[in-house]
């Protein structure tokens, strides 16, 4: 373990072929091995972050937060290396086990995290905090990616041992689906989120997805239900409250009887999948647009005239960052768009399958789908026309072609 410690030590890079050249059917000689591969791949990564830990300022690893991470990642560290080699599929079957409970025990890392720089944020710059929070929800990524590769491939063979609680957000066995649908996903999470706004603000856009829509590629599909329903989220609340607020102002013969339609624009190539998710929910204030992909970035309720647009709408502090999601009480006094702030603020955290744990109220949405999207060499931009609407652009990486991608 101590070796593992070192600052000379980093881990081995993994590439993705690891993950998508899998048998078909799976054979016990294949989970074995990948076994074996998962049992090298996670104790180098728990100790990367161990050493990123330590190397933070003493007055903020000595935080009850960042503190408690700490020894999180030292007893999930302990227990890889008191792993033997796992030989047989009995074997196997308790080394899955104990490998849920390692990924469960690290469930609400990011809140943890989260709450800790917050109380921490006067000893640390902005950049500092960002650069450390990037590095470690990428190395999560990949540490996840690992641990729940294996388990799926472990469920294939029937193994009862497997809680569906886990399993369930993996769909077809693998972590990575070779023909994931962008077109399913978007009416997925678009139904999910247009239910809520109607039931939050009273109206709520339609949907209309054009391009190429029955287009298909290798992706992991929960990176892409969080990427879509943050930004999702995002345009329903702003095209709902930007035509509500032109309701209470324009007579009703100068108004469209319904909120203008958010539209997502499909394209493929060979190598990539591109979206363009549109709105007319009035743009973002230029005075906010430098800050939406910073980590916790929040305006206070009432304090602004636009309030920063639906991209400033979570908030860092109290037991928001810990707690579950919680709605907003029904006796609560705050002006309706802060409730539907509190309720839209929810949607990620609720239906985010890949290990983030509870992120609602944190303002990490749309830095984390930017990570999420960039993780594998894609990228997300957005283009506000402050007034009228914002385009988001979308491009995700076809994981079938990407043997020089590592994790």
């Amino acid at each position: 373990m101590e070796s593992l410690l070192s600052p000379t030590s980093s881990p081995a890079p993994l590439r993705l072929p690891s993950l998508l050249d899998v048998p078909t059917p799976v054979t016990p000689q294949y989970v074995l091995h990948s076994a074996s591969l998962t049992l090298s791949a996670l104790p180098p990564r728990m100790a990367a972050r161990i050493r990123a830990l330590e190397s933070l300022p003493y007055i903020v690893g000595v935080n009850p937060f960042i503190s408690r991470l700490y020894g999180i990642y030292k007893d999930s560290l302990a227990a890889l290396v008191r792993e033997k080699q796992v030989r047989t599929l009995e074997e196997n079957e308790g080394f899955v086990r104990r490998l849920q409970g390692l990924v469960e025990s690290h469930a609400n890392d990011i809140p943890i995290m989260a709450k800790g720089f917050q109380e921490c944020k006067r000893y640390m710059t902005p950049s500092a905090v960002s650069a450390f929070l990037d590095s470690a929800i990428r190395s999560r990524i990949g540490t996840r990616l690992i641990g729940e590769q294996h388990v799926a491939l472990s469920r294939s063979l029937g193994h009862p041992t497997v809680r569906p609680s886990l399993l369930s957000r993996i769909p077809n066995l693998r972590v990575v689906q070779r023909n994931c649908s962008p077109r399913e996903m978007i009416i997925h999470c678009a139904g999910f989120v247009q239910e809520l706004c109607e039931s939050t603000l009273g109206v709520a856009p339609q949907l209309v997805v054009d391009g190429m829509a029955d287009a298909t590629f290798a992706y992991i599909p929960v990176h892409l239900e969080y990427i879509l329903t943050e930004l999702l989220k995002n345009s329903y609340r702003a095209t709902a409250e930007h035509w509500l607020t032109h309701a209470s102002r324009s007579p009703a013969s100068l108004l469209p009887p319904t909120p203008p339609p958010i539209t997502i624009t499909i394209s493929r190539t060979a190598h990539f999948l591109s979206l363009r998710i549109r709105d007319r929910g009035g743009g973002i204030s230029p005075s906010h647009l430098g800050s939406i992909f910073s980590y916790a970035f929040t305006t206070a309720s009432g304090e602004d005239s636009d309030g920063g647009g639906p991209y400033a709408l979570q908030h860092v502090g109290g037991q928001a960052a810990m707690d579950a999601g919680r709605p907003p009480s029904p006796s609560s006094s705050s002006p309706p768009s802060s409730s539907a702030a509190g309720v839209f603020s929810e949607i990620s955290g609720s239906v985010i399958r890949s290990g983030l744990g509870t992120i609602a109220g944190l303002g990490y949405g749309l830095p984390l789908a930017r990570l999420y999207a960039t993780y594998f060499g894609g990228n997300l931009e957005l283009v506000s026309l402050y007034g009228h609407g914002t385009d988001v652009f979308v491009k995700l990486r076809n994981l079938e072609g990407g043997a020089d991608v590592e994790l």
